[in-house]
């Protein structure tokens, strides 16, 4: 409005001395300087208190969760508590002492801090910002950890467990499968480096692998099993498999009308063996049927045969 010739009453109403404006109430009065001082001196940070962005900031640096919260609650505050004392001085007459003013701050913080859903961490510097402001911390939630076991097949089945490995997506990629009986005994292995590639397309041309070996090998009671959740679920729907593969899909679901079938998921954590034979297959020119076990998964091979179980923290 002063730039459209208006004449205003602009006089700071707490100095007395400075015109009013947004830059001068918020930044440069003494009174704001106190209590972006004090924010400062809470949060033990160097702060500028010369520019509006470096001031919300102050929220963004490796805080918790929670913490952030209170911080940027606090900022906010702060603005809202200048503005405050500078119209209860214009309107009532009025004047907040900064003690006061500080207060406000702690307050509308801490109902912020006290009410997020957000957690903490076990920091020294989160804890001392969090009593100052008066804010109950709210502890992480502890992990859930999951057993996870590899389960031989039945008397008479074979259990191939399959996984594939991409450095990239798409980026050169490998499969790998492992074939076991009822008593956990190896009876053969493949490794197939399948150049360029998906990590999913890497995941289900394993699967189909496996399944064609089963065939040749007249092995017809097969358990598949998977890390893959979009592997198995391609069971329940071919529409998820890609079209380029979709006339080799059609070919294996073919063959597999003549097995007696099962598929599962498995978390990785269960699947070691064959993780490590598609980082094998990474390093092959092209592929390799194993007909003893590699040394390589030799370890997580034999704590599966004697059921020791893998945990997964999630």
């Amino acid at each position: 409005m002063t730039k459209r010739g208006l004449h205003l009453p602009s006089i700071c109403n707490l100095c007395n001395k400075s015109e009013e404006s947004a830059h001068h109430l918020f930044l440069n009065y003494a009174f704001s300087s106190v209590i972006w001082n004090w924010l400062a001196t809470t949060l033990n940070i160097n702060c500028n208190t010369s520019n509006y962005l470096d001031l919300v900031s102050l929220c963004d640096r490796n805080w918790s969760p929670q913490c952030r919260i209170v911080i940027l609650s606090a900022v906010i505050h702060c603005f809202y508590a200048i503005s405050f004392c500078r119209n209860q001085k214009r309107f009532n007459d009025k004047v907040v002492n900064p003690r006061s003013t500080i207060n406000i701050i702690i307050s509308g913080a801490s109902l912020s801090g006290n009410n997020t859903r957000l957690a903490a961490n076990s920091s020294i510097s989160d804890f001392v910002i969090h009593k100052h402001f008066e804010v109950i911390i709210k502890p992480p939630k502890a992990p859930i950890i999951k057993e996870v076991l590899w389960n031989p097949p039945i008397f008479n089945w074979v259990k191939c467990n399959t996984d594939g490995a991409s450095l990239g997506n798409p980026g050169q990629s490998a499969c790998g499968g492992l074939f076991r009986n009822s008593t956990s005994d190896f009876l053969g292995a493949f490794a197939i480096n399948l150049g360029i590639n998906s990590a999913f397309n890497s995941e289900l041309i394993g699967a189909m692998v496996a399944i064609e070996i089963a065939h040749c090998m007249n092995w017809r009671n097969l358990w598949l099993e998977t890390d893959s959740m979009l592997v198995f679920l391609s069971f329940k729907s071919s529409k998820i498999v890609p079209w380029h593969l979709r006339n080799r899909w059609d070919n294996f679901l073919h063959l597999l009308s003549s097995f007696n079938f099962n598929i599962t998921h498995i978390y990785i954590e269960g699947n070691t063996c064959v993780d490590q034979l598609a980082n094998i297959g990474l390093s092959l020119s092209s592929h390799f049927w194993f007909t003893q076990l590699p040394s390589q998964i030799g370890l997580d091979f034999f704590k599966n045969r004697l059921g020791l179980p893998n945990f997964r923290f999630c």
